[in-house]
Order: structure tokens, then C-alpha cells, then sequence
């Protein structure tokens, strides 16, 4: 279940924050680009937008495979390998940027239990091969 939860998430808040970076920038980062420059506006959101499309792309991309991230290692590492990145970038970000909003460090708890929960749970299947 908390394989779904996140691959849902990721669809969800990469489509989003394409489509509406500029609100997703105020409300999730209380970031007002209106206050920055124009050109830094512009390389804000093209880099934002470009890396919400990541997150949807791989959302997409494991909900497809979501069978084979379950029954075959190759993709199983790689789902894992990427989850694993991302707590990894949460946790070099908290010790070099500082604390940041409750929100995040709510995404960072969801996601650092996720890691081990779907690597166990995919074990499991795993070894059925």
C-alpha cells in the first residue's frame, strides 16, 4: 500500500507543479518569485518545472512497471536505488541548507519509512522468482 501511496504522490505533485509551478512554489516553499528578479524567476521555474516532470515521469514510469518493480530485480533496484536518492538528497539538504518546513520533513519521514517497507515487502516477492 505505501508502494501506491507514493507512486500516486510523485504522479500527482510532479503533474502539479508542471502545470502550476508558480502556486506550488508560494504554497509548498513559500517562495514568492514576484520578488526575485525576472531572468532568476525564469531559471527558477524552467529548473522547477523540468524536475516535476522528472518526479511525474517516474511516477509514471513505476506505476507501469509496478510488476515488475515487484517481481524483477533489475527494476526493483533501480525503483529503490531512485526512492533511496531522494532520502538521501532530504538528508544532505538538512545538514548543509538547514530545517526546513514541517511539510517536508513530513515528506522526508514517509519516504525514509518507504525505503525499507517496500524493500522488504518487494523481497518477499522477489525471492518467489
Amino acid at each position: 500500500m505505501l508502494f501506491y501511496g507514493y507512486v500516486g504522490l510523485l504522479m500527482l505533485a510532479g503533474g502539479w507543479g508542471v502545470v502550476f509551478g508558480r502556486v506550488d512554489q508560494s504554497l509548498l516553499l513559500d517562495l514568492e518569485l514576484d520578488d526575485l528578479p525576472r531572468r532568476t524567476q525564469a531559471n527558477v521555474m524552467s529548473q522547477y518545472r523540468f524536475l516535476r516532470a522528472l518526479e511525474l515521469g517516474f511516477g509514471l514510469w513505476a506505476f507501469v512497471y509496478r510488476d515488475e518493480i515487484h517481481r524483477r530485480r533489475p527494476h526493483n533496484r533501480l525503483f529503490l536505488f531512485t526512492m533511496g536518492s531522494g532520502v538521501t538528497g532530504r538528508l544532505l539538504s538538512l545538514r548543509f541548507d538547514g530545517s526546513p518546513s514541517p511539510a517536508m520533513y513530513a515528506f522526508l519521514a514517509w519516504e525514509l519509512a518507504g525505503v525499507p517497507v517496500i524493500y522488504a515487502d518487494t523481497r518477499r516477492t522477489l525471492a518467489s522468482e
